[in-house]
């Protein structure tokens, strides 16, 4: 009997050995719970372009990229995805303004091609254009 008892216990450091240590990465429940960086897929453009808003005064935003809004305006409020499409919102104590960026098929990165401005105090519609003066950091 003792000599079973010794043989049991000499495999229990062979068991650990084959236990899982968690180095190997997260088990399912632990990956769902774990924040992983999203990774955006390339989205196959279709034949049909977005609408452009374009509106006299807003040469500069209309057409722009991302970066050309971030270096006019600063590091947008929001920055949201939706498909392929991308909202960046940018706030001042005048106004709010949306912009709303489409991939074209001329254009490598999304370009603006719509913009919304209300005020910050009720929602209520202000002028785009005075918006966007407003909130220009250039």
């Amino acid at each position: 009997m003792r000599v079973r008892m010794l043989a049991t216990l000499a495999t229990v450091p062979l068991l650990a050995a084959c236990a899982s240590t968690g180095s190997g990465g997260p088990s399912g429940a632990q990956a769902s719970a774990t924040t992983r960086p999203v990774v955006r897929q390339p989205v196959t453009r279709s034949a049909r372009d977005p609408q452009i808003h374009m509106v006299p005064g807003l040469e500069g935003v209309i057409g722009a990229t991302q970066g050309q809004l971030v270096q006019r305006f600063g590091t947008p409020r929001l920055d949201v995805w939706e498909g392929d499409a991308r909202k960046l919102q940018y706030t001042g104590s005048a106004c709010i303004l949306d912009v709303f960026l489409y991939p074209t098929s001329q254009s490598r990165d999304p370009i603006a091609t719509y913009v919304d401005a209300r005020r910050s105090s009720d929602g209520k519609e202000v002028d785009k254009v005075a918006c966007a003066r407003a909130l220009d950091r250039r």
